[in-house]
């Protein structure tokens, strides 16, 4: 089971340079869940490109396994924001994965080195900064 965050779903809706990687995670999946919070990618998408795009995006998502945000997840979410120092956002999508043994697959750095977290940096971070 798999939890995809927005970084690695916006990553594969806008065909972006790494999508490959995180869709070989999703054809891999026997389940895929999906935090309502990760639906913010509507509001991602809307910005950049025409409403209906947005909203195929949004209806993709829901075609997979939706975790509601209540009150004992919050909770949870906010002691792992207070632990991890995470972002209250973030700390949401890290708690639902491990509230459900799922795997969190992420481009977002701040998940790097996190148990139970498959972090897959852009092809410019792998390779690191040549300016530096």
């Amino acid at each position: 089971m798999i939890l995809l965050d927005s970084s690695a779903r916006l990553e594969v809706l806008t065909r972006g340079p790494n999508s490959s990687a995180f869709e070989q995670y999703v054809e891999e999946a026997n389940q895929i869940l999906v935090p309502t919070i990760v639906l913010e990618v509507y509001k991602i998408i809307r910005r950049r490109r025409p409403e209906e795009d947005a909203e195929e995006a949004a209806f993709l998502l829901t075609g997979h396994l939706l975790i509601d945000l209540d009150d004992c997840m919050a909770l949870a979410a906010a002691e792992t924001s207070l632990e991890r120092g995470l972002a209250m956002a973030d700390a949401t999508v890290y708690t639902t994965a491990q509230l459900h043994d799922a795997t969190l697959v992420t481009g977002d750095a701040d998940f790097e080195g996190l148990p139970g977290v498959e972090y897959i940096p852009a092809p410019s971070a792998a390779s690191g900064n040549a300016d530096q």
